[in-house]
């Protein structure tokens, strides 16, 4: 199957499309440092979506493709896209942590998903040269899906506001960067030259922060998306579609954060149901399956996010009491 894998055309096309799609984003929209608005990552988080669409289109009538692939990138990408929306919750920490200026917030993200995607592609490139030769490899990545969708589960759905300042991550990067970072913005600038020396900027140390955050994230995305098809290039290309969209995404997510309340559970779930998947590949063989059928698939992840989101909207969030609106209050206003 998927005879059409090798093909240098599909590759190339793909990697010209998204190369195109990034340098009208990043030279025409928004060549200037301004503060993106709801309505424009509105728009740009729809074009994505569109573009993600029609390619699974393509997909359906590729020879050597057709509607199990189409089937399995589409779960591919909705699951991609939901992990990645759900870890843009640490982004916003992030950013709250390190007062980054509402203007700057978009260069950050652009940088820091164009590594993300040199990342992404690293690691599958490397993760699928692991499983052709050791087949078995899968059921770890199960064994992984299982805890980090249980340890997501049982985290009570509370944000992981930890102190970032005392991260690991923050830690490492001021280790390397030493004395040689200003004190404050310099705009919207990484790297600044002051009496003679080349000095970092605060933004430098949020972007590797976020691109630090990122191999993180990469290790629970990664095996998720391989249990979902080994076929390299769906894997790359649902990967593609949904980390380039999070940048519109993350600006309409601050504004919509209420709307994913439950999100982390629907995606604990959803890692908990793959997990379930993969590692039940041989009892599906003793079934007569051939594979676990993709619209079954498509369908429980589908539902388990779409549910979360509805759930977010019919069960809102309570408001703070009283005594600890007026404790907040009062810590603000004693700093």
């Amino acid at each position: 199957m998927f005879e059409s894998l090798e093909m240098p055309v599909l590759w190339a096309g793909f990697l010209v499309f998204i190369g195109a799609m990034v340098a009208i984003d990043l030279g025409v929209f928004h060549r200037t440092t301004r503060e993106v608005t709801f309505r424009e990552a509105v728009a740009w988080t729809l074009v994505w979506m569109a573009c993600s669409a029609v390619f699974a289109g393509l997909l359906y009538f590729l020879p050597g493709f057709g509607a199990r692939a189409t089937g399995e990138y589409l779960t591919g990408y909705l699951l991609e896209l939901a992990l990645s929306v759900d870890n843009m919750f640490v982004f916003v920490v992030i950013f709250s942590t390190f007062a980054v200026p509402k203007a700057y917030e978009h260069r950050v993200l652009f940088w820091g998903i164009v590594g993300a995607v040199v990342l992404r592609g690293l690691f599958i490139g490397l993760g699928a040269a692991i499983i052709a030769r050791f087949h078995w490899v899968l059921y770890i990545f199960g064994v992984i899906l299982l805890w980090t969708g249980g340890r997501l589960l049982f985290a009570g759905g509370e944000d992981e506001e930890a102190d970032i300042e005392q991260s690991g991550a923050v830690k490492l990067v001021r280790r390397v960067l030493g004395n040689r970072m200003t004190d404050t913005y310099r705009k919207d600038r990484f790297f600044v030259l002051e009496n003679g020396r080349r000095l970092a900027t605060p933004l430098l140390l949020v972007l590797c922060v976020i691109e630090l955050s990122d191999v993180v994230f990469a290790l629970d995305s990664i095996p998720a998306i391989f249990a979902v098809t080994t076929n390299p290039f769906i894997v790359f290309t649902s990967n593609m579609f949904a980390i380039l969209g999070l940048r519109s995404i993350y600006f309409v997510l601050s504004v919509l954060l209420p709307m994913f309340r439950f999100l982390k559970t629907g995606v604990a779930l959803v890692l908990l149901f793959i997990a379930v998947k993969i590692l039940s590949m041989d009892l599906i063989h003793l079934i007569g399956w051939d594979h676990f059928p993709t619209s079954i698939s498509l369908t429980v992840v589908a539902t388990l996010l779409i549910g979360s989101i509805v759930l977010s909207k019919l069960i809102p969030a309570k408001p703070k009491k009283e005594h600890e609106s007026k404790s907040d209050g009062e810590a603000r206003a004693s700093e």
